[in-house]
């Protein structure tokens, strides 16, 4: 009798075990949250100055990742990329003008695999590229055949640009803008689509859905609440700092100064950054109002939440503001995930990944086939095990155009290894840089042209070469 009872208990003990590898009973929803613009100055990311309740709580329910990067840190590249899983370099979508459909014709994106299992798919805000703030309310560079129903909201942020201060008078979208509103959060575009994704929630509660929503803060200009510039008073903000030669040793290819932020003083500075926490938490709590709601609705242990951003963001580091280099700060991007069943939640993990693994992560939890050609790797080993390590190394590319005439176009590629950053532009011709992260985090100095550092960067080149040919 008692081998009987250790043999039954074994049987449970095992199948209790495998539950996750056998995939889901039931169908499990996702929750796909996407901040426009927002860099890893959160609080559950060790920042001491921003407050991201919504967010940290989240990653009380799930895996952060330390360590993950876009793979183009420029909006439509970026949601490109990580909605269809392919890398820049195989939708050749490198600006903002660019449809995925006319590179890629064929491609089955992410929401769009879901789709075709029976999900209901929705869209509420921004997830595919569209410009902040002058196409809010509009369908942008959507594509229709990734979803079931769309919404695009607008609140008073986009009625009241009149009131919004600019580096540039009357230019907002990709110049340093902010604005400190009247009202409350319901009536900013945000608030509007947190709104209408409880909405959708409310509606689908009872079968499978896909609901991806993309929110606008902090992207330029940074609008938020009054009440929420409050909480950032400018004497507590702490300007970036570096070394007085920290430029010396850059390629200028690695420096996109726009000729605007030239005039930004110490006080303008501190204005731009309390906006531009304010605009992270206005965000945050409507992140929280989602959340809210999923509780409410009972739908957690049945959901798997995701929160990112689409590429990281500068605020003063080496003389930079916004997007477009390839420095950590630009490169690196929040990743939360929260699944049901997890093991290790409020965990870390510090392996590499990068944001085009998310579509075969998601693929993978749910249970779904996902595309052969895609070069990304589900992230559930490290969901279960978040001390695995990641991927040898994370890619991420920009574009450049030379100046004069003719003018032509080359690529800046770098490449994230636990220890090092690896970049070149132009195959080298136009610079390289490396910097050591165990005792530079901050890439202070370009250890290039170093005769001490010749055998890491010809390993480094080697690697770089490799995994552009196999990775595309």
């Amino acid at each position: 009798m008692k081998r009987i009872l250790l043999l039954v208990s074994l049987i449970l003990l095992a199948t209790a075990g495998s539950a996750w590898a056998r995939g889901p009973a039931k169908k499990l929803n996702v929750l796909l949250l996407i901040s426009d613009d927002l860099n890893n100055a959160l609080s559950c990311y060790g920042h001491p100055l921003v407050r991201s309740p919504s967010i940290d709580r989240l990653a009380t329910r799930g895996v952060r990742f330390d360590r993950a990067y876009c793979q183009f840190p420029l909006c439509n590249p970026s949601r490109a990329s990580f909605m269809t899983g392919l890398r820049p370099d195989r939708t050749r979508v490198y600006g903002n003008r660019t449809h995925f459909r006319k590179t890629v014709p064929g491609v089955v994106t992410m929401p769009e695999l879901f789709r075709k299992h029976g999900y209901f798919v929705a869209r509420v805000g921004k997830v595919y590229h569209y410009g902040v703030p002058s196409q809010i309310g509009t369908d942008g560079l959507d594509d229709p055949q990734s979803w079931a129903k769309v919404v695009n909201p607008r609140g008073r942020d986009k009625d009241e640009e009149d009131k919004v201060f600019s580096m540039i008078p009357g230019k907002f979208g990709g110049t340093l803008s902010w604005y400190a509103a009247d009202g409350t959060d319901e009536e900013q575009t945000d608030g509007i689509g947190a709104t209408e994704a409880i909405r959708i929630l409310e509606q689908v509660r009872d079968k499978p859905f896909f609901l991806a929503v993309g929110f606008y803060r902090p992207h330029t200009p940074y609008v938020a609440p009054k009440k929420y510039f409050g909480l950032y008073p400018r004497e507590n903000i702490r300007l970036a700092t570096g070394p007085a030669n920290d430029r010396d040793d850059i390629p200028p290819p690695a420096l996109p100064d726009k000729p605007e932020n030239a005039r930004l003083t110490d006080p303008l500075r501190r204005e731009a950054m309390q906006a531009y926490y304010a605009s992270a938490s206005f965000m945050d709590a409507q992140v929280g109002r989602v959340l809210d709601a999923l509780d409410r609705l009972a739908l957690n242990d049945n959901t798997i939440v995701v929160m990112i951003s689409d590429h990281g963001y500068h605020l003063g580091e080496h003389g930079l503001w916004q997007k477009q280099s390839l420095f950590e700060e630009s490169a690196r991007v929040p990743l939360i995930i929260s699944a049901p069943g997890m093991k290790h939640k409020g965990k870390a993990s510090a392996g590499l990944v990068e944001l085009i693994d998310l579509y075969p992560t998601l693929a993978d939890l749910c249970g779904l086939p996902a595309p052969k050609s895609l070069p990304g790797q589900s992230l559930r080993p490290l969901l279960d095990d978040p001390t695995r390590k990641g991927k040898p190394i994370a890619m991420t590319q920009v574009y450049r155009r030379t100046k004069g005439k003719p003018r032509r176009h080359f690529k800046g590629y770098t490449i994230r290894t636990q220890r090092w950053r690896y970049t070149e532009w132009d195959g080298g011709k136009r610079g390289i840089e490396l910097y050591d992260h165990d005792n530079d985090p901050g890439e202070f100095t370009n250890l290039a042209k170093n005769p001490k550092y010749a055998a890491m960067i010809a390993e480094l080149r080697s690697l770089m070469r490799r995994y552009t040919k196999a990775k595309k």
